[in-house]
């Protein structure tokens, strides 16, 4: 899990910075708060999804269910 949380800290990062924006910028176009942002890109393994999508939102971006390999999670 800690992966896909590292592995979108990483997509928003980018996005932000190829979109020339401040987090703070990036916050108020999303409709949230500053340190949101900030929790996001560190990797904060404990963020409202609906918050996420929020951001994602404005890059074309949504968190949705996935199939999980089961048996991996199992033997972790």
């Amino acid at each position: 899990m800690e992966n896909a949380i590292t592995s979108l800290a990483l997509f928003l990062k980018e996005k932000r910075k190829l979109s020339s924006l401040t987090q703070q910028q990036l916050a108020d176009k999303a409709g949230v708060g500053i340190r949101f942002i900030r929790d996001l890109e560190q990797g904060k393994s404990t963020l409202r999804m609906d918050k996420v999508n929020q951001v994602l939102k404005l890059f074309g971006q949504e968190l949705k269910p996935g199939p999980i390999n089961r048996d991996k999670l199992l033997n972790e």
